[in-house]
């Protein structure tokens, strides 16, 4: 497993160095285009709708398309001007009760490995986390992007889950729900004997992708038949750093900021904008 990502997480005065990797993985099978006829792949160019002409990728820059029709062209200079967080640091934000995260605004998720000689920081933030029961919402900048995430500790480990903007999930407005019905008593007593009676503990590895696995096997056999295999080249490691945190010094540090209202450099700490709100969630088509 190769990190994508390596910098720290700020928790007040501490830092705690970090990799980031990714923490899932699609099982699904890929598939390419071919010739039927022959088998051979399908190759598409990048052609210019104006000119005709094949456009290489250093060439091909980002436009946006507004309601009216105007196009904006944008380039890489454009992209490095825009606001972002620290691209090598993860800031904590606030800690909020863990309960009040919908788990509709997870979005994708991140497994993070301490980068220092001692874990110990690592493992106090993952230990604090648990003990609160609190999950703290950082800022992550992956790829030139910025999100709101939330960190939080899974089976000792620290995971950061990339999370939705509120108005990027949709509102549920579904006429039908406005007035319907009310189950009765004997409806709702019967369903719920119904999930009683198939109520267990959540074992993940009891399910199985059954689809997968019949496609797998259909071409394991083809491979079998005569089929051909393509080798994928390893990714080359990186090379890893150290870092060591006075902890007890940076966390007392942290506490008397936090008491005196107070920031790293003596300046007021910020708290989330108000203002800085997205627009509300929209409404399904």
């Amino acid at each position: 497993m190769r990190s994508i990502w390596k910098g720290s997480i700020a928790f007040g005065l501490v830092n705690v160095p970090v990799k980031v990797y990714t923490a899932t993985e699609d099982h699904d099978i890929k598939f390419h285009q071919v010739h039927g006829k022959d088998g051979g792949r399908i190759k598409y160019n990048r052609v210019c709708s104006e000119c005709g002409n094949v456009v290489q990728f250093a060439d091909i820059d980002k436009a946006y398309l507004s309601e009216d029709g105007t196009q904006v062209i944008l380039t890489d200079e454009d992209f490095d001007k825009l606001p972002a967080a620290e691209k090598h640091e993860i800031p904590v934000l606030q800690f909020v009760p863990s309960e009040q995260i919908d788990p509709i605004l997870f979005e994708k998720s991140y497994f993070l490995e301490p980068d220092s000689a001692s874990p110990k920081a690592y493992q106090l933030l993952a230990s604090t986390l648990t003990e609160s029961d609190r999950t703290a919402l950082v800022h992550f900048t992956l790829r030139q992007r910025t999100r709101l995430a939330a960190l939080r500790v899974r089976d000792g480990v620290l995971v950061i889950q990339t999370l939705l903007w509120p108005d990027e999930v949709r509102a549920a407005d579904f006429d039908k729900l406005v007035d319907a019905a009310a189950p009765s008593d004997k409806e709702l007593s019967m369903a719920k004997m119904l999930v009683e009676s198939m109520s267990e503990d959540f074992q993940p590895d009891t399910y199985t992708d059954d689809y997968q696995i019949q496609l797998q096997k259909m071409l394991d056999e083809a491979i079998a038949n005569g089929g051909q295999k393509v080798s994928v080249p390893a990714a080359a490691a990186h090379a890893a750093d150290a870092e060591v945190v006075d902890l007890v010094a940076a966390l007392q540090r942290s506490v008397d900021a936090a008491k005196s209202g107070s920031g790293k450099d003596g300046a007021t700490a910020e708290k989330p904008s108000k203002s800085a709100k997205r627009a509300p969630a929209r409404k399904t088509g």
